[in-house]
């Protein structure tokens, strides 16, 4: 077996996701197109959702922990009036109630509960592992679980128009804050139920949809200028390395890596980086030690010049990818 090809794309691509696809399968599609093997994204959105989706690319890949904690926001039309078990439109709407008496007043004392630091029970169709198994896949199984509430924050959820039955939303939350269960929890308090009918993720942590491209639309010079390098994409504070500290940061030699953490108090993050531009490890102060958290390696050469066809690309994913909105 030959040896594999390794990525020279690394970045990060906001990419303007589509309605009716799944996450995964855009990253399949991007990374594809793009010849790279790694490629990862940042936050799931449900099919149902567009907006904004990082994808990192190459070695990008190995920072998508520090990505994906980042902050929401969204703009989101609920219809109230309706419930489905998916808590949104794409699923059988299942009841239906009069909401053309509410008004502006009932909005707001329904929506003030859920500001702030709130205890939010997720979704059944969702990503997450109970008992060994997804839970959106317990749900295509007819079977519902008991779920423990999780704790997130919302900042902001604010009325933006009215236009019955449908409500528009501003939301700006925490990572894991599932919106299709905001609407949820907004349709019981009102006593009508409500389930998404459009959701738009407007932002990603620094990620806006001025970053975003249309991913059906892309080609190299597109790439070329759009692509976000690792260290922009991380935002820590940069140490310059030589060339000659590449060999002791991908050893991990503590006696010589030490006085890069001069200036940083302890506990305090930041990255190496190398003459070029790109980001050697994402590191840590330690009792005067430099520890590394991930250390990122870019075999040569690097560009915009792989090949357009993959060899042991995944098939894309044919199910509803249920995960964080």
């Amino acid at each position: 077996m030959g040896q594999r090809r390794p990525d020279r794309i690394h970045g990060i691509l906001v990419v303007d996701k589509p309605a009716g696809i799944s996450s995964q399968d855009l990253v399949t599609e991007v990374r594809v197109q793009l010849g790279v093997r790694s490629a990862g994204h940042t936050g799931t959105l449900d099919p149902l959702a567009t907006g904004v989706l990082p994808i990192c690319l190459g070695q990008a890949t190995k920072i998508v922990q520090w990505l994906i904690a980042d902050d929401k926001a969204y703009t989101c039309t609920a219809r109230l009036g309706v419930t489905s078990p998916t808590l949104d439109v794409d699923g059988a709407l299942t009841h239906q109630a009069d909401v053309t008496a509410i008004d502006p007043g009932q909005l707001e004392r329904a929506l003030a509960p859920l500001r702030g630091a709130i205890a939010q029970l997720p979704p059944m169709f969702s990503a997450i592992q109970q008992g060994g198994q997804r839970l959106h896949e317990l749900a295509r199984a007819g079977v519902e679980v008991t779920r423990v509430a999780r704790a997130v924050r919302v900042d902001r959820l604010e009325v933006v128009a009215v236009e019955p039955p449908h409500v528009r939303l501003a939301i700006a939350c925490s990572k894991g804050t599932y919106v299709r269960a905001l609407v949820r929890d907004l349709g019981a308090a009102l006593g009508t139920g409500a389930v998404v009918a459009a959701l738009r993720r407007t932002a990603s942590g620094r990620f806006t949809l001025a970053d975003a491209v249309d991913p059906r639309a892309l080609d190299r010079p597109t790439v070329a200028a759009r692509l976000i390098p690792i260290r922009v994409a991380l935002g820590l504070p940069e140490v310059a390395v030589t060339e000659a500290d590449r060999a002791d940061v991908r050893n991990g030699r503590p006696d010589r890596l030490a006085r890069f953490t001069a200036g940083f108090g302890e506990g305090e993050r930041f990255q190496l980086v190398a003459p070029g531009g790109d980001t050697l490890a994402v590191c840590e102060a330690r009792a005067g030690q430099t520890f590394i958290h991930r250390g990122l390696s870019y075999p040569p050469p690097r560009g915009l010049d792989a090949r357009r066809v993959v060899p042991q690309s995944p098939a894309p994913n044919q199910g509803r990818e249920s995960g964080p909105d």
